[in-house]
């Protein structure tokens, strides 16, 4: 009985909010409107019937009560209009797709519905196609259109060119059906599309930068640079006024009083130049070289298309509740640890060669090791380390690198010398383990961060410290090297009192292998973005490192 009554009291409940958020800006619905419902509602109940509960239609009118959204007796319902206005202001949809057309013509027959008699009947088939329209449009706000299907396939076949490339998605929360009952709890459809918008990295700024290029497209774009060889500060060349122009249009040139605004490639185009070398990752000495001239040309629809594909990709990162969240973007070079969505710390990163990209995902770092051993992984042991042993069986002992029988405890030692290791060149399995022991010349460095994964990487130190200095950093195997893994150490410790800083730096100058569990374990997300808005709002860009962009602008939904 108690059961029935909640049902009974959801069901009032719900239908007196669905009749808020149809009726709402309007006197009291007449009562031939609540008759013109009733009588739609029980044509919607019928002609849905036959439906699979998983049909959309049928959810979303379940979830509705069947009261009708779209549709009044006399008149559309303002919502109508509200989804109309909706889709014609999202300037990132396309006025030349399906989605927008389809728009277009349902506006058009709702004019035609109204100006003219039709039956209760046509109004319901309206009502539905006007259903249909906001699907669409949801799947294209909420998930964006990125084929990741296609996507997963495409890098599958990578394997051909024995590249192992992994990218895990993380599908929204919300759904059509979520931001339908959320616009009724709010009494707006728009308030309820701007609530769903992702709060991570930055992409309501992202979304307003791709408004900005937009406006830039439609004013004519930029110019194209015409300019061989290299231009230094200080110099003269024609292409000078073309270059102060293509940096006015980004923001990039700001006008000084000490530029005269001649061929001459003076003092305030340089600064112009350096924060367009920065924004795109550039060595920034304001020297206007290959790349910096490649990365001025790309066109105005370029730039748009990337920064789309970056917002989608956002879409489907973890959403992360956590007061304390540590990034790597792998096309940046970089990790971010912020609090709050304040940054606190970054640092540069080395990771995967394009024949070894790092992979795309998110976990929890749960433990450091200081003084690491380096396990091998098989690939390596068969591509790199013994070929090594053939030409030399001592190889593997002058890197400190240790060979056992196996895995297991009771495991022996041997030699390298010891073992026919051509047979296991090409070989499924491999059983031995090659254990590189602690010390300065570890692959592994003196740190490691875990963060448990089926891609076996983590975050460590490195003896090749040198390979920070420049600006393009992809050189590892996959995991993750630190440029100042002390601070990642330190930063970790100051929310983690079992990792006490003393005493970690003392276990440092020894080669005790030494783990740390960590009591209070934070979010990990390795990311993928060639387009971003930074903490000082500025957008970014950087070089499609693995060829996605590539990959993913090849196959996007069209809409």
């Amino acid at each position: 009985m108690l059961k029935q009554t909640r049902k009974l009291l959801h069901l009032l409940l719900g239908t007196a909010l669905v009749s808020l958020f149809l009726f709402a800006g309007s006197a009291t619905a007449k009562s031939e409107d609540i008759t013109f419902s009733e009588t739609a509602s029980e044509l919607m109940i019928n002609a849905l019937e036959p439906e699979s509960d998983k049909h959309f239609l049928k959810q979303l009118y379940t979830q509705l009560f069947y009261i009708p959204i779209w549709i009044k007796k006399d008149k559309p319902s303002r919502v109508s209009q509200e989804l109309f206005d909706i889709i014609r202001a999202d300037r990132s949809l396309e006025k030349t797709t399906d989605l927008y057309q389809n728009m277009l013509a349902l506006e058009e027959e709702m004019h035609q519905l109204y100006a003219y008699p039709s039956s209760i009947v046509q109004k319901v088939n309206w009502e539905f196609k006007m259903s249909q329209l906001y699907e669409e449009y949801a799947n294209y706000v909420l998930y964006g259109s990125i084929n990741w299907g296609a996507l997963q396939a495409r890098l599958s076949n990578l394997r051909v060119s024995a590249i192992t490339a992994g990218w895990i998605t993380y599908k929204p929360d919300n759904s059509p059906l979520k931001v339908a009952e959320n616009a009724i709890l709010m009494g707006s459809l728009k308030k309820a599309f701007a609530e769903a918008e992702p709060n991570k990295y930055h992409y309501k700024a992202l979304r307003k930068a791709l408004d900005r290029y937009i406006d830039i497209k439609e004013n004519g774009g930029w110019p194209h640079i015409d300019l061989k060889g290299v231009l230094k500060p200080g110099r003269s060349h024609p292409s000078v006024p073309t270059i102060r122009e293509r940096l006015l249009i980004t923001g990039d040139y700001i006008p000084c009083d000490e530029s005269e605004e001649n061929n001459r490639y003076d003092k305030c185009l340089k600064e112009a130049v350096i924060r367009f070398q920065k924004r795109n990752g550039l060595s920034a000495k304001g020297i206007i070289g290959k790349n910096t001239l490649k990365a001025l040309n790309k066109t105005v629809e370029e730039r748009i298309a990337i920064i789309k594909i970056n917002l989608d990709r956002i879409k489907w990162l973890h959403e992360r509740p956590d007061n304390r969240h540590i990034i790597i973007n792998i096309p940046d070079y970089r990790l971010y640890y912020e609090e709050n969505g304040e940054l606190k710390m970054t640092m540069k990163v080395i990771v995967g060669k394009r024949k070894n990209p790092t992979p795309i995902f998110s976990n929890r770092v749960k433990s450091v090791v200081l003084n690491p051993y380096w396990n091998v992984p098989k690939s390596i042991i068969q591509k790199e380390m013994i070929p090594k042993l053939l030409r030399n069986p001592h190889a593997m002992a002058g890197q400190g690198i240790d060979i056992y029988t196996g895995w297991g405890s009771d495991a022996k030692k041997v030699s390298g010398g010891s073992v026919n290791w051509a047979q296991y060149r090409y070989s499924k399995t491999v059983p031995f383990r090659f254990a590189q022991r602690p010390g300065n010349k570890n692959a592994l460095g003196r740190i490691k961060f875990l963060f448990p994964n089926q891609f076996h990487v983590y975050m460590h130190d490195t003896p090749t410290k040198h390979l920070f200095k420049r600006d393009k950093r992809s050189y590892s195997h996959g995991c993750i090297r630190l440029e100042k893994p002390k601070l990642m150490m330190e930063t970790i410790a100051s929310f983690n009192p079992s990792l006490e800083l003393d005493k970690a730096n003392k276990i440092l100058k020894s080669k005790k292998n030494t783990y740390f569990s960590l009591e209070n374990t934070i979010p990990i997300d390795v990311v993928y973005l060639t387009a971003w808005v930074d903490y000082d709002g500025k957008l970014q860009f950087r070089d499609d490192v693995y060829k996605y962009d590539e990959l993913m602008i090849a196959s996007v939904r069209k809409w």
